[in-house]
């Protein structure tokens, strides 16, 4: 599975972005996705899960309520929808597919986009 990650960029605090993974293959569905983030200086971690057909999302404790994860398995993309946003979700926001049925730890996924940077200005 290839990941493209995309939808990143500069926004005011309070503000909204949308960002896209798309993938390739046929066995995008198969897959367990999540989104990640790293900030300058610090470990990457975890911000939201979504199950292969979408019927279960987890959320990291700093976002919950403010981000939505998604999926289209028509369209080989999960999103990941940001709204309140602010200046410490600045970072690098990464895609990952995950063949564990849960998963919420870097190390247990396998493919992983490129990332995209979001800043959020105060």
């Amino acid at each position: 599975v290839q990941l493209q990650a995309s939808g990143g960029g500069l926004v005011q605090a309070g503000g909204s972005l949308r960002l896209s993974c798309a993938a390739s293959g046929r066995t995008f569905s198969s897959y367990a996705m999540a989104w990640f983030r790293q900030a300058p200086g610090k470990e990457r971690e975890f911000v939201a899960f979504i199950s292969t057909s979408g019927g279960s999302t987890y959320y990291a404790d700093s976002v919950e309520g403010r981000f939505t994860i998604s999926r289209d398995n028509a369209k080989n993309t999960v999103y990941l929808q940001m709204n309140s946003l602010k200046p410490e979700d600045t970072a690098v926001y990464y895609c990952a597919a995950s063949p564990r049925i849960i998963a919420t730890r870097p190390q247990e996924y396998d493919y992983w986009g490129q990332g995209t940077l979001v800043t959020v200005s105060s």
